[in-house]
């Protein structure tokens, strides 16, 4: 297998081949014909297809035999007699023939169109869809395993391949649009002062991405981790003889084993890129991390770009207000004064102290008051003096503190009951709330609309469900204000069943 593998790719030969310009736009038109499903062409429509080009006006008939030939030599074309359409003995005997481009030929011009469309650029791009996609699909395989009832083949197959498709998408745009970031390129565009203009966008859509990636990685990697590779053979046994019912003239050469080896291998690498292995961290943690850090270096890049425009620009007109500023002066005392002010004061001399002064911009610096600055000696052998101290006992502050903080709590829990009707809290029927009960009915909210279900256990440890309306809001009052919102029911379900 590994000496079929690295042989000689003679099909590879007409890209650096003299005559490579004409060996090129040959293939290239029956890449062209290909996908436009037609397999065989004669060498009449392929010469006048040559004519219009630029550069095959002197373009011969027999030039083009011998370019179909060698190219039948290199296994770029198959060549097959014509004689279907021969109507004389002597068309028979020229032995006319239509050529059709090999498996070869075609990936190699479908790629390079796909570069020649890219430029010397990398592509890709960052679809938080495609993690949401690939969920929504490893959904439906956890559901098969759950229920035990694997589909039909073809089914299967068609899952499978879904599945791959859009980790394979993940994995190639990830790592191209990286790469286009971090290429020389790039490098040499964010530090022109066009990159300005499109920075909130670019540092938007990296931001976006990452939010979108935190939603649905997180569910991802715990999927992956209930899924074992036992539990997916049956889906991976349809897969592969879905494969193996497709009809092949060629021996591929591979059972029933190896084939179902492969696709084992296929998760593992998917398993690999969501929760990395024992030689190091997952994709997903190094896409994250580099994501971050490219956010960081966006904005590091912006910072010196600002600095940069504001070191060039130009203060003319400030230096021509202060000249007439000082012009205006008459007596030459007012003029120190206004420089002092303007220049700060000459030959002052600075002391550091770590007083914090207040917030007041308004406060004059004889309000404050006097700070103390200590001058230690800058000698090796200094310490300072040290006094050793008791240790105080704060047993009775923490008991105090601990009564008073479960006497608060013993009033919440009464004025919630009072609240409640049944076993429910509806906030269209509450008339004025304490400001520390509508606290602690918001954080509820706050809690059960993070969860799925809407439910959490309160910290006296019962279970609660919010229901929202969705068409109705309420104005609930406080003694400190009011607020409007959804109306909202909290029922507690450790005593009614729903």
């Amino acid at each position: 297998m590994q000496s079929q593998s690295f042989k000689k790719v003679q099909e590879a030969a007409y890209l650096n081949a003299d005559k490579a310009w004409s060996y090129r736009a040959i293939l290239r038109y029956f890449y062209i014909q290909h996908e436009r499903m037609r397999e065989f062409l004669f060498p009449e429509e392929i010469f006048a297809y040559l004519r219009d080009l630029d550069g095959f006006q002197e373009y011969t008939e027999e030039q083009l035999q011998q370019d179909l030939e060698q190219l039948v030599k290199w296994n770029n074309l198959v060549a097959r007699q014509e004689m279907s359409r021969a109507s004389t003995i002597e068309e028979f005997k020229k032995k006319r023939y239509r050529y059709q481009c090999t498996p070869y030929t075609v990936e190699f011009e479908r790629m390079l169109v796909q570069m020649e469309r890219g430029g010397d650029v990398f592509g890709g791009s960052l679809e938080k869809k495609e993690f949401e996609r690939l969920y929504q699909e490893l959904l439906k395989v956890e559901d098969i395993i759950q229920k035990g009832e694997v589909p039909p083949p073809d089914e299967s197959a068609q899952l499978w391949h879904d599945v791959l498709a859009y980790f394979r998408s993940i994995n190639q745009n990830t790592s191209d649009y990286m790469a286009h970031i971090n290429s020389e390129a790039a490098e040499e565009r964010m530090q022109t002062e066009a990159f300005l203009a499109y920075k909130d966008q670019f540092t938007t859509y990296l931001r976006d991405f990452i939010i979108g990636l935190q939603q649905t990685a997180l569910k991802i990697q715990q999927l992956l981790e209930t899924i074992t590779i036992n539990q997916l053979i049956p889906l991976l046994q349809q897969v592969v003889r879905h494969q193996q019912q497709v009809p092949r003239f060629e021996d591929i050469g591979l059972d029933e084993q190896e084939l179902l080896a492969d696709e084992q291998e296929k998760w593992h690498s998917l398993c690999e890129w969501f929760l990395g292995n024992a030689h190091g961290e997952s994709n997903l943690d190094m896409l994250q991390s580099r994501t971050n850090e490219q956010i960081r270096r966006i904005t590091r890049v912006v910072q010196r770009l600002g600095e940069r425009h504001h070191y060039f620009r130009s203060r003319k007109k400030d230096y021509l207000h202060l000249a007439q500023w000082f012009d205006s002066m008459e007596t030459i005392q007012e003029a120190h004064e206004l420089s002092a002010v303007v220049f700060g004061v000459f030959h002052t001399r600075h002391l550091y102290s770590n007083h914090v002064p207040t917030d007041d911009i308004y406060t004059d610096i004889w309000d404050e008051a006097p700070m103390e600055h200590e001058t230690k000696p800058r000698i090796r052998n200094y310490r300072e003096k040290t006094r050793p101290g008791a240790i105080i006992s704060q047993t009775e502050r923490k008991e105090a503190a601990r009564k008073e903080h479960l006497h608060n709590k013993r009033l919440e829990q009464e004025t919630l009951e009072n609240y409640m009707t049944g076993n429910e809290i509806r906030l269209q029927e509450l008339s004025s709330v304490e400001p520390y009960v509508r606290k602690m009915l918001l954080s509820w909210i706050g809690k059960a609309m993070a969860r799925q279900d809407h439910t959490f256990k309160t910290e006296y440890g019962r279970q609660v469900k919010v229901i929202m309306a969705e068409n109705e809001r309420v104005t609930l009052h406080a003694e400190d204000g009011a607020i409007e919102m959804p109306a909202v029911t909290f029922r507690f379900l450790d005593e009614v069943n729903v």
